[in-house]
């Protein structure tokens, strides 16, 4: 797989930034109300997300280093408000329904650090389709959260009535609290389809081994997957392993007991 390939499927699938990094929170929790809405802010920061890499990467050798980030800024700013007044001009419904969350794609997170961590140590051919990944990812997590918010919660899709007449409408799905919901179970199906996969194939996945949990550790990156990397076989044999250890303390503690008595 070649690298402009590889960072498509990086954006979409294994670093989903909804669903896998979990970034961009704020409109993904705000415009999620209806799938229109989903897809209109996820192809908005596409293009965004587009441009800014490749500006950003054609002036990575310019820029001086103790700046970048107030010049990033600057950079996504003027791509924002440049979309800000095409969406206004051309696409007045959406640009309503969107409303304070376009200027707000300025300090979205998901295009600084595409910027910091990428675009600014890659040519520029790389960083397009690092935005093209990323965007597309991030329009597939908001028009998938959009499509299930507005069919439980209204019961349509894209504005077409789609539940018969007798359903009633989940209504706090197109609140915020639903929002939280359905981003929840979106994720928790993902993952168990992915571990799933990977036991049946015998792969490695990830397993915490830290005893005080994620209260106390500083690997922010984690969000609490993985700390070392073992197979399940090697989990089931430590398991066991484990488990026999505890039973033989606890038939020896029994035996200590009746040699007192």
């Amino acid at each position: 797989m070649n690298k402009a390939a590889e960072r498509l499927k990086c954006g979409i699938i294994t670093e989903n930034p909804t669903f896998v990094q979990m970034l961009g929170m704020c409109p993904t929790m705000a415009v999620t109300t209806s799938a229109i809405n989903g897809i209109g802010m996820g192809l908005t920061t596409t293009v965004i997300l587009i441009l800014s890499n490749m500006m950003i990467s054609a002036l990575r050798k310019i820029i001086p280093d103790k700046v970048r980030i107030p010049a990033y800024i600057v950079i996504v700013a003027s791509f924002v408000t440049i979309v800000q007044f095409l969406l206004e001009g051309f696409v007045p419904s959406l640009y309503d329904s969107l409303g304070i969350y376009i200027p707000l794609i300025v300090v979205n997170c998901i295009i600084l650090g595409r910027a910091e961590s990428y675009a600014s140590k890659n040519n520029i051919w790389l960083s397009m389709f690092d935005g093209i990944g990323m965007g597309l990812g991030f329009t597939v997590g908001l028009t998938s959260i959009g499509i299930f918010r507005e069919l439980f919660g209204n019961g349509s899709v894209f504005g077409k009535h789609i539940m018969p007449d007798s359903y009633q409408p989940v209504s706090i799905l197109i609140l915020a609290p639903g929002a939280f919901f359905v981003l929840s179970c979106l994720i928790a199906v993902q993952n168990k389809v992915r571990l799933t996969k990977l036991k049946k194939a015998g792969e490695a996945i990830s397993v915490c081994e830290r005893e005080d949990g994620c209260a106390t550790c500083s690997n922010t990156l984690c969000m609490g997957k993985s700390y070392t990397v073992e197979s399940v076989m090697g989990i089931k044999e430590k398991t066991d392993k484990k488990m026999t250890v505890a039973k033989d303390l606890k038939e020896k503690s029994k035996t200590d007991s009746d040699k007192e008595v």
